[in-house]
């Protein structure tokens, strides 16, 4: 107790001084601040800036260096501060001025001004910086800068990153970047500079990071780059590089990243990666490589991917064994030979698909294969049955084994794969019946077992997979009835059972239907079944060679989706009903069946300009002036809009059934003529009657609306009663619409109004489009639209694209991009429609959220199949389809094939370039030839199978721009 008094004593005698020692420090904190100087130049910047973005909200009666964003400061002294970092990123800044005055602050050791949309550097930049001894780090990424790569020379001695990625800077590099005697850092990556790679990247070789991709770099790998002993990344990916990979890169041994993918790169692959003990990620695909893999190449390595090669010869037996590896893609080479016995437990995907292997998979042994995910093996030469243990990989998400020559039944052990996603086993020789423990696997979103040999019938239980948006089981010999509760299925948006033994009667289908429904080549008779009347989002619908007959159902014409309808070879009667333009009908093969005149016929996938003769096009080219074709233009899509709006109408409303009222409206548009002209009781009269529907995309419909004053509109009706569009999501629907006006770009439609009543949102746009992409390029006008419109159109919809995915407060990602939702307002300025689903549609509470997110057949891209998340790789993938629309004049999808695939097939043959260009377009002269060519190669690069490989929409707008 004494001592406890004692130390009680003390602590209260020591209180004073701490209290002292409290307050000072205080005082020193509070009373830290710029010099008189460093005060000036941030007021005067912040005069600057407030001047140019309000992005920036600075408030100039406090410290800059506590409350100003994006302004970092130290201490100098116990008084006084300084301004280390500056970071103006993604503040929509437009002009560089501020930059000298910036570097006045000689304080300064990081700048950033990152994700902006500058176009140039200033002089005075270079003029002010390189006096700052400190600056350690410049970042230009993401701007709109173009010229020749600047001269750092003199000055930045302690420079240690630069970045300029992500502009549009061209032309070759020479000495600009060697004097930078401290640079560490250095991307380049995502411009066009050209030239050869460059190698005078500072004088003191102290580079430790080089990023290069996405110019447009020729020649060979220079050698002089295993000067820079410290690099540890390395990326050359996307370039022109061609020629071996020099041996003395596998000096570099603090390597850790190693990019070469995408170029013209040739000869074996390098066998020093097997010496390198740093390197982690090893990336060789889309090259030219031949011979066989070298062993012990993955000794280190966690990624490798050498797919897209013409790599030969077996796999070293080492190659999936060592511990480190996670994932490995060799697909699309020609690897024959077993797959290796020994794989490594840490194995998280491996990709050998599309190769020549041989011999069974009993070798995986999934006791250790805990990690794996993702197991890609299809069309191969693989045989045998499915090993029973496979079905303990737990973990499987995809399970790919299509295109083999697997045989024997279906393992009743798949069932215990609860995590998987996908399952492809098409085009084998599978035996027996459909497990119905395949039915339990609760998260499965695609199941293919079509092309075999499968009997018996469907399991009804297969409608307990509540998550499966693609059913593919056609080419069987299935038989019996299909499963009456198939209905059930909400999420199904493709249903694939033709050529099997099905008949009986035809239930109600899920009503998310949207690619196809293939029923084709069974055993059904009688009518065609009422069940398929609710189907109004379907594109396609295959009933022939059955046994239907009477006649054809009125209802199959008001589909309002329905692009392709398959009737032939039944025994159907009567007279064929009317059938919109859009619809490709196939009628053949019932002899009983009178078709009118006016009934469109079959048409096969080939360029709509080559159904008239070449002479004949070519003269109406030449005799057709501009006006004259602009005139054509509008009279065509004049009566293209009246004959599918009357198509597509239904009985007018009786008079007396009572109208929803505005409950919520809000003009939108600055412009006082839109303000006093928009009546919206006059519109929601105008949309009652189904006559004035003029337009329909995957999820709107377009209205005309006459106004009072005379003025027409465009008005778009979003539907919420199938639980997509959440009434609970348009609380702050205003506000969100105006967030989208902020969107920089005339290549999207912004509204001028909307309007919120009964289950229904209404959007205004001014009515000045002349219709859709896709009826301006696939429309029978009889001429076809010029190159010249074509590139204009590429270019627009590009830098819409590229405006919504650099949206300041995240990218806006479009659901269903296609021709049919890109309008125009004339035939060279594009405007993307329906961007405002992103902000109200809630896939999360849809009946249907895979079919409400997953786009329209031909557009999709493949990795969509097993995640169903739109991405803004996933917009590239789309956006290039409608690239190949413009170049090739086809549509996206005919007669079943997929215009991105053929295309990629043909594309593999030079002999059949010229086939796939539209050819009344590309013979009109060699420059038109070339630049469609150049087009050509930017929609190959979007449409990439591999979604990491995909160019950003930046890059592409870049590309497109140079290939002008």
């Amino acid at each position: 107790m004494k001592k406890m008094g004692i130390i009680l004593n003390n602590f209260r005698c020591a209180l004073p001084l701490l209290f002292y020692l409290t307050v000072s420090l205080l005082s020193i904190s509070v009373s830290s601040e710029l010099s008189q100087s460093q005060k000036s130049t941030m007021l005067n910047l912040s005069k600057l800036l407030h001047n140019q973005t309000s992005m920036i909200s600075w408030n100039t009666n406090s410290d800059p260096c506590s409350s100003w964003s994006g302004v970092t400061c130290s201490n100098v002294t116990t008084t006084i501060s300084s301004v280390s970092m500056l970071s103006f990123s993604n503040l929509d800044l437009t002009n560089s001025s501020f930059l000298p005055l910036a570097c006045q602050l000689d304080t300064l050791e990081s700048i950033d001004v990152s994700k902006n949309m500058l176009t140039s550097i200033p002089d005075g930049f270079f003029t002010a910086c390189r006096r700052i001894q400190g600056l350690k780090l410049v970042n230009f990424s993401f701007n709109h800068i173009s010229g020749p790569l600047p001269s750092f020379s003199s000055g930045f001695t302690n420079l240690e990153s630069l970045d300029l990625s992500y502009n549009l800077f061209s032309g070759s590099i020479g000495s600009q970047l060697s004097d930078l005697v401290s640079l560490k850092l250095l991307n380049l990556s995502f411009n066009a500079f050209s030239g050869s790679v460059p190698t005078k990247l500072g004088k003191s070789m102290v580079l430790e990071q080089l990023e290069l991709s996405g110019n447009n770099f020729q020649e060979s790998i220079p050698e002089q780059l295993a000067d820079y002993k410290n690099l540890t990344v390395l990326d050359l990916s996307k370039n022109k590089l061609t020629g071996n990979v020099p041996s003395r890169i596998g000096q570099l041994s603090k390597l850790e990243i190693l990019v070469l993918s995408d170029n013209s790169l040739s000869g074996e692959v390098p066998n020093f990666i097997s010496r390198i003990s740093t390197l982690k990620r090893f990336a060789a695909n889309q090259n030219s490589f031949t011979g066989a893999i070298p062993s012990g190449i993955s000794s280190f390595l966690k990624n490798l991917d050498l797919s897209y090669n013409n790599l030969s010869g077996s796999m070293p037996n080492d190659l999936l064994a060592q511990p480190n590896l996670q994932t490995v893609d060799l697909s699309y080479n020609k690897l024959k030979g077993s797959i290796p016995e020994n794989v490594s437990s840490s194995l998280v995907r491996l990709r050998l698909g599309s190769n020549s292997l041989n011999g069974s998979i009993s070798s995986f042994n999934c006791a250790q294969l805990q990690n794996l995910v993702y197991l890609e093996l299809e069309n191969n030469l693989l045989s045998g049955s499915i090993p029973t243990h496979l079905g303990s990989c737990w973990n499987l998400k995809l399970l790919s084994l299509g295109g083999n020559k697997f045989s024997g039944e279906l393992p009743v052990e798949l069932g215990n794969l609860k995590q998987l996603e996908v399952l492809s086993l098409q085009l084998n020789k599978f035996v027996g019946r459909i497990p119905h423990e395949i039915t339990t696997l609760s998260h499965l979103s695609t199941l293919n077992i079509s092309w075999n040999l499968l009997n018996g019938s469907i399991p009804p239980s297969i409608s307990g997979l509540t998550k499966l948006a693609y059913l593919n089981l056609q080419g069987n010999h299935l038989s019996g009835v299909i499963p009456g509760n198939i209905s059930d299925i909400n999420s199904l948006i493709e249903l694939q059972l033709g050529k099997n033994q099905l008949s009986g009667y035809i239930p109600p289908m899920p009503r998310n239907l949207q690619y196809a429904l293939n029923l084709s080549s069974n055993l059904f008779k009688g009518r065609i079944p009422e069940s398929l009347y609710p189907l109004n989002s379907l594109e396609i619908l295959d009933l022939s060679n059955n046994r239907f007959s009477g006649e054809i159902p009125k209802f199959l014409s008001k589909m309002e989706s329905l692009t392709t309808l398959l009737l032939n070879n039944n025994n159907l009667s009567g007279v064929a009903p009317s059938f919109s333009s859009n619809v490709n009908v196939h009628f053949a093969g019932n002899p009983l069946l009178v078709i009118p005149k006016s009934s469109p016929r079959s048409t096969p996938l080939s360029r709509r300009s080559e159904r008239l003769p070449r002479v004949t096009i070519t003269a109406l080219i030449a005799a057709v002036t501009a006006g004259g074709l602009m005139a054509i233009i509008a009279i065509f899509l004049a009566k293209r809009l009246i004959f599918r709006a009357n198509d597509l109408a239904v009985q007018p409303r009786d008079e007396d059934y009572p109208l929803s009222q505005p409950v919520e409206t809000l003009i939108l548009t600055a412009n006082s003529i839109h303000k006093s002209n928009i009546d919206f009781t006059k519109a929601i009269e105008t949309v009652a009657n189904p006559l004035n529907l003029v337009l329909r995309t995957r999820f709107s419909s377009y209205f005309k609306v006459i106004m009072p004053s005379g003025l027409s509109y465009f008005v778009k009706k979003l539907n919420l009663s199938d639980k997509i569009l959440q009434p609970g999501s348009l609380e702050k629907f205003g506000q969100k619409l105006r967030a989208l006006g902020k969107v920089n770009s005339m290549n999207i439609m912004t509204p001028l109004a909307y309007m919120l009543a009964g289950d229904s949102a209404y959007l205004f746009y001014d009515m000045a489009f002349i219709g859709s992409l896709f009826d301006l390029l696939h429309g029978n006008c009889g001429v076809p639209l010029e190159w010249a419109s074509r590139f204009s159109i590429a270019v627009g919809v590009a830098q819409g694209l590229t405006s919504l995915h650099g949206c300041l407060s995240g990218p806006i990602l479009h659901f269903d991009l296609t021709s049919k939702t890109i309008m125009l307002k004339s035939p060279k300025q594009p405007q993307i429609g329906d961007i405002e689903l992103y902000k109200v549609i809630d896939p999360s509470k849809s009946t249907s959220s895979l079919s409400a997110v997953a786009g329209s057949i031909g557009y999709i891209p493949p990795e969509y199949a097993y995640t169903m998340k739109v991405t803004m790789a996933g917009n590239v993938y789309s956006f290039g389809v409608i690239l190949l629309e413009l170049v090739t004049g086809k549509l996206a999808v005919s007669e079943g094939m997929e215009l991105a695939k053929w295309v990629s097939r043909s594309w593999m043959q030079q002999q059949k370039w010229e086939q796939i260009l539209d050819f009344s377009i590309s013979q009109t002269s060699l420059a038109i030839r070339s630049q469609m060519l150049a087009v050509l190669k930017v929609a190959l690069d979007c449409i990439n199978a591999s979604a990491e490989a995909r160019p950003k929409m930046k890059s592409v707008l870049r590309m497109l721009l140079n290939a002008r």
